[in-house]
């Protein structure tokens, strides 16, 4: 089968597809769809045929495109239509998580799998909350127990969800801890005498300054005897 013929049914795929599919998917579910083929579409076709859907609605000319979110490929609309959409869900759609949320949030993703304890270590307050609504968000799931602590204690790690609520592929797509660190160092500010001073004020002190120089640089000559 050639590509151009595959396209159209990995766009119907995509399109009817309530999660998120991979290339692995696509293959196997246009296969079993023309399993009566004696030549079945390899994994590499599919990809091919992906990029070039992808450059196909990357035009100005529709409002969604095909991107890599949620650890497969989707149809999403742009983002220059993200308040459009918005709309048709008002406040539920704009909803934003809350700053103790996100903080949980970022440590689990960070720190992932991670007991509740170690992420309130971490945060220095308790995380009993957040913790419940970023699972009542599906945001991040409960993956195992910690067989090396006292007690067991659950440990949480990311969701699907998670991938696709920021538009990402897989966690390795999160920005590096160093990354993040740079955008938030500030140069020091250097404060001069003339930026809070009269230029009368700065220049005595430039004077001194000077003299104090010209006495560390003249030689101590011997006195002369009487």
């Amino acid at each position: 089968m050639e590509i151009s013929q595959i396209i159209p049914h990995i766009e119907a795929l995509v399109f009817a597809s309530d999660k998120a599919l991979n290339a692995n998917d696509i293959t196997e579910l246009i296969n079993t769809a023309f399993g009566f083929l004696e030549e079945r579409i390899s994994l590499e076709q599919v990809e091919a045929a992906l990029e070039g859907i992808q450059e196909k609605y990357s035009t100005e000319y529709y409002p969604f495109e095909l991107k890599q979110s949620g650890g497969g490929w989707q149809f999403l609309t742009k983002p220059s239509f993200h308040a459009t959409i918005a709309q048709l869900n008002g406040d539920k759609f704009l909803k934003r998580l809350s700053n103790a949320a996100l903080e949980s949030l970022a440590i689990i993703a960070y720190k992932q799998p991670i007991t509740k304890g170690e992420v309130e270590a971490i945060r220095g307050v308790n995380s009993d909350y957040s913790i419940q609504k970023l699972l009542e968000k599906e945001l991040i799931v409960i993956s195992g127990r910690n067989e090396h602590l006292p007690g067991k204690p659950l440990v949480y790690g990311t969701s699907k969800n998670f991938m696709d609520y920021f538009g990402i592929n897989s966690t390795d797509d999160l920005p590096k801890i160093r990354e993040v660190l740079a955008d938030q160092i500030v140069e020091a500010t250097v404060i001069k005498p003339e930026d809070f001073t009269d230029n009368s004020v700065f220049e005595q002190i430039a004077d001194a300054n000077q003299e104090a120089r010209d006495q560390e640089e003249t030689p101590n000559l011997p006195e002369e005897e009487a």
